[in-house]
Order: C-alpha cells, then structure tokens, then sequence
C-alpha cells in the first residue's frame, strides 16, 4: 500500500509499507519512501530484490522511476539498499550513502554499475538538494550502524529515522501513526535494546533533534510518531534508554 505522508500540490512524500510482506511471508517488515518535488525525484531505503519490482510500479502513480535522481540509504543493511544494482541498471541516478560504507556498496552489484555513482555522506551529515528544496542527511551513528544517517524532508517536516524507532508490527498496523505511546512500547523496546548501540548515541542524538523543527517521525520499520506531542514523547523515551553494549555483562561473553 502507498499513502501520502505529505503532499503541498508541489512537494509530496509517500511511503510503500507492505512490499516486502508481499513479497516473502519471511521478510521483515520494512517502509521505503519517494520524495517528488517539482519534478525531481529521491527514494530512501529502497530496500533489497523483493521490493524492487512493486517499488517500480507503485511509484508510477506519481514519478518517472528512469528520471529518478537519488537514492538516499541510511545505511548498509540488505533491507537497505540491495537492490541498488537494479536502480542502477534501470535508471541514471546517484546513491548517498555513509561515507564509511561508500566501497561495501558495490559488492550488491555487477562489476562497473557503480562507478562514478555512489556519493559517500560525510560523518557531519549534509544537506542534499532536490530540485528547490533541501533534505538534510543528519548524522545518527551507532542508531544502529556504526556510520549512520537519518534524512530530514526540510519541505515538509518530515524525519525519516532509518531504524530508531522502528517498531515490529504487521504491515496493515504500520500505515498507521502511534496514538498510545505505552501501548506501543512493547512493538519496540526488545528491538531497540538490541539494536542500538547504548544510551550515550541516544542522548547526544536527542539533544541534536530537539534543535529541530519536526512533525514526524517516519521510521523504515512499522509505525510513524505524528504530531509534535507523539514526537517529543519519542525523543524524551529514547533519550533515558538503556540498550546495546549498557545492557552486556560477562554473561554474555561466555565460551559455548
């Protein structure tokens, strides 16, 4: 299903939240996003082979996929980016991604497809240009990767978070913005104390958003935080979180 996260007449944001469950009853649940303005086109977080084929055609309602200019990955991860080497058969565009994961990349691909095409993002972050507007790469290291973005839609208001605050829920749930943040934090405590690295990247990362200006929080897994309330209680939950390496003792570090 696509839904319209935003749309101005001019600038639109729109998420596919089930591809991947229709494509594989095994997969995990995952969102990818098109950003169209004026014309110019960026996808983030594609996603891997499963999703490409539904993604071509689903963004047909609204781009070209062949005139597509970015594709923007918060990461390295296969529900990432692994479909790259189709993107970059099927069309002209660059990917940005964390500089550090800049020379990984091409391992998704045929020998040559990535030349001259794969654009590393700097540790500090940048801001991007599409078209008229600006989506600013905002570093979130070990949020869970060790070099790691999120993507601000300066347009419309929109954070798109990568994994923090992702949320393990069916994909019919996932269209569906957070309306009882206590209800939901089971969909994403066991997730986050796992998969981000510890409480210090949470707090730096919370005090840096809260200079922000934003109305949601859209991560590429399970549901969104709408609203300034859903999202200031969001960055305040994250911010006193305890997970990855706090959580570890020697137990864990045991010979088998």
């Amino acid at each position: 299903m696509a839904k319209e996260l935003f749309n101005n007449g001019s600038h639109v944001c729109i998420v596919f939240n089930d591809l991947a469950d229709k494509a594989s009853s095994e997969a995990v649940q995952s969102n990818q996003f098109l950003i169209v303005t004026d014309g110019h086109g960026a996808l983030i977080d594609p996603g891997g082979n499963m999703t490409y084929n539904a993604l071509m055609v689903g963004m047909g309602k609204y781009f070209n996929f062949r005139k597509l200019e970015y594709i923007l990955a918060s990461h390295q991860d296969p529900d990432i980016v692994a479909s790259i080497n189709k993107w970059m058969i099927g069309t002209e565009c660059k990917v940005l991604a964390p500089a550090i994961w800049e020379r990984f990349l091409p391992h998704f691909c045929g020998v040559g497809n990535t030349d001259d095409r794969i654009i590393g993002i700097p540790d500090a972050g940048m801001n991007i240009h599409l078209g008229n507007t600006i989506i600013k790469a905002l570093p979130a290291h070990f949020l869970h990767s060790e070099g790691n973005f999120q993507f601000y839609d300066v347009a419309s208001k929109i954070l798109f978070s990568g994994d923090l605050g992702a949320s393990l829920v069916p994909a019919e749930l996932a269209i569906e913005p957070v309306t009882d943040f206590n209800a939901h934090l089971p969909a994403m405590l066991g997730f986050h104390r796992r998969y981000m690295t510890s409480n210090k990247a949470c707090r730096f990362w919370a005090n840096m958003v809260r200079t922000m200006d934003i109305e949601s929080i859209v991560p590429q897994h399970g549901r969104p935080f709408v609203g300034k309330a859903m999202v200031n209680q969001f960055i305040s939950w994250i911010e006193g979180l305890e997970c990855g390496i706090d959580l570890m003792t020697q137990n864990n570090y045991k010979v088998p």
